[in-house]
């Protein structure tokens, strides 16, 4: 089985405001990458939750969702990581298509092109790709987790993928979504423009 890993824990500081809760084509961002990877048949969806965690699962529809909080959000985007995948560390779970909240653009079917490209080449890491820029986001196998699980909280996850560069399965979509980070006013004007 493979999982859907949304990390939303972040304080927004350069936003202003929760990004999780931002509107995109009439659903908050993080409704929004839940219904992507469950129309791409990810069954199994958690989200990882820090500042204003109470607030933003009144105001967003959760249900059918795994939520962590993680109480140490404000150590980083490597603790909720963990969090996240010590949640999911079950034996079925093969896989997670780990998904940032800042990325809400992301088509279903960049979802189900990574998963295809997944089960048919078992690749530790997939990455999509637009115009042979990498995107997000990325499915990351179950092989990883224990390194992941290992990382200081001063490193980032890309200092596990990037060790694993040479076997990397990069797939192209013709999604430019795959490139599009919200992370302040100017760029969620972009987004809605």
């Amino acid at each position: 089985m493979i999982a859907g890993l949304i990390l939303a824990a972040g304080e927004s500081s350069r936003m202003g405001t929760d990004k999780a809760l931002l509107l995109y084509r009439g659903r908050t961002f993080l409704e929004h990458i839940l219904a992507t990877l469950h129309n791409a048949g990810i069954e199994q969806l958690t989200v990882v939750l820090g500042h204003h965690a109470d607030e933003i699962q009144l105001a967003a529809k959760l249900t059918g969702t795994e939520v962590v909080v993680n109480q140490d959000y404000r150590r980083g985007q490597t603790s909720s990581l963990q969090a996240g995948l010590r949640a999911l560390d079950r034996p079925a779970i093969q896989a997670v298509v780990l998904c940032l909240v800042d990325h809400p653009a992301v088509s279903t079917e960049v979802i189900r092109k990574l998963v295809a490209a997944f089960e048919q080449s078992a690749a530790p890491v997939v990455i999509p790709t637009y115009q042979g820029q990498r995107g997000h986001p990325a499915l990351i196998s179950r092989a990883l987790f224990a390194e992941l699980m290992a990382l200081s909280l001063s490193e980032g996850a890309n200092t596990v993928v990037r060790k694993y560069c040479d076997s990397t399965h990069f797939v192209e979509v013709d999604d430019p979504g795959v490139l599009i980070d919200v992370d302040d006013p100017e760029s969620f004007r972009r987004l809605n423009g």
